[in-house]
């Protein structure tokens, strides 16, 4: 089957790249290129479990407030942070 494709320029840029690492024909390059596409989008997709984080008490917390950064690396680093 002929039929004429617009690509956008990313794309032809890329098949071309590949085409020359391939050392292939441009029209072996786009027919496998779809046939993996196409393979792919028809193909069900496994339904991936939720993963989960558990927390974790890590006790109180050692500075009074979190908003004066200075006050906190005062504290965690000692006076010469600066």
């Amino acid at each position: 089957m002929r039929t004429t494709l617009t690509l956008d320029d990313d794309v032809a840029a890329a098949l071309e790249r590949l085409r020359k690492t391939r050392d292939t024909s441009l029209k072996e390059l786009i027919n496998d290129a779809l046939r993996r596409g196409l393979k792919d989008m028809t193909t069900q997709r496994k339904q991936r479990k939720a993963f989960r984080t558990r927390s974790v008490s890590l006790g109180r917390l050692l500075v009074p407030s979190i908003d004066n950064v200075a006050e906190v690396l005062a504290i965690a680093e000692g006076e010469a942070f600066k």
